[in-house]
């Protein structure tokens, strides 16, 4: 007379350790990738906040001055948290075309992101 026994055999549970082995690794892998893209996510936003900031100051600049625009020149290059910013004026029409370009190093190389906007004169 055989006797049941309860368990599980060394075959599933060698299925079971490879299945979560695989599934710790996924999961260690994506762990790193969100990581570094919050990293850039911060080195990003902090850029546009920079070329915002100096876009604003402009924009308040060229519009107090009389007769308007008149103040506005190409500038920069700023530097603020290892992040360059410089500017670029352009007449059109009868306002000016505003580019600011905030320029950052990353580990793929250097990232230049630009701001673009018109002001009426």
């Amino acid at each position: 007379m055989r006797q049941a026994r309860s368990g599980f055999t060394i075959v599933e549970v060698l299925v079971a350790v490879t299945i979560l082995t695989v599934g710790v690794m996924a999961l260690a892998s994506s762990s790193a990738m969100v990581t570094r893209m919050i990293g850039r996510g911060k080195i990003d936003t902090r850029a546009t906040q920079l070329a915002t900031r100096e876009m604003e100051r402009l924009r308040l600049a060229a519009y107090t001055a009389s007769p308007r625009c008149t103040g506005l020149a190409n500038g920069g290059p700023q530097v603020a948290d290892k992040i360059t910013i410089s500017w670029t004026v352009v007449a059109a029409g009868t306002g000016r075309t505003l580019n600011v370009i905030a320029s950052y190093a990353t580990p793929r190389g250097t990232r230049t992101d630009t701001l673009t906007t018109h002001i009426e004169c």
